[in-house]
């Protein structure tokens, strides 16, 4: 319920200091595209790359997610995070999405949210260490899409921090994603 509603505090007007509102229109119309991938960087939307990715790098500081193949980046996303702040996560329930090396476990099409790669935290090490102080690492950190029916959010989702400790692209970018990685794709997030 809370991220439905960060979700709902997403649509309310944008003061003149912050991004123009037209971008998120101008970026949903790239994604909507057949074949669209916006670049955030340039602000201009260009082809999507196909194939498979055999990286992922997450930079939480700069809500920024590049893949790689071969060792170059074949497409970035701006992402919306955990609601917990940009520390690393701690413990079940502190919002906050995990540092370190990790790999997508597993595929799940029938996630709550459109899509879902699941991050393969916490390592042995980061459970065994949450033990050892009483507590529960926690689990199920995923890279998702948006709400199941609230796909119409499109990227204005990424003007707020809004899931539990996962990471959350636009659903065109999510079904992107989830076709070009498989099961075992190293990633790795920083701060």
């Amino acid at each position: 319920m809370r991220s439905l509603l960060l979700l709902a505090f997403v649509m309310l007007p944008t003061s003149a200091s912050t991004a123009r509102p037209a971008i998120y229109g101008e970026i949903d119309q790239c994604l909507a595209t057949p074949g669209g991938s916006w670049n955030y960087r340039t602000k201009i939307c260009e082809p999507t790359a196909s194939g498979p990715v055999d990286r992922i790098f997450v930079d939480k500081s700069e809500h920024w997610m590049a893949v790689y193949r071969e060792g170059k980046i074949i497409r970035e996303f701006r992402v919306a995070l955990g609601r917990g702040g940009l520390a690393p996560k701690v413990r079940q329930g502190d919002g906050r999405v995990p540092e370190g090396r990790y790999n997508i476990v597993a595929h799940n099409p029938e996630s709550a949210f459109y899509l879902s790669l699941k991050i393969g935290y916490p390592t042995a090490l980061q459970a065994a260490e949450a033990a050892s102080r009483g507590i529960d690492a926690g689990d199920d950190i995923m890279i998702h899409g948006l709400p199941n029916g609230r796909g119409w959010i499109g990227s204005r989702h990424q003007k707020v921090n809004w899931t539990q400790g996962c990471i959350a692209l636009t659903n065109p970018e999510m079904q992107w994603l989830y076709a070009s990685v498989a099961d075992g794709t190293p990633i790795e997030i920083r701060a």
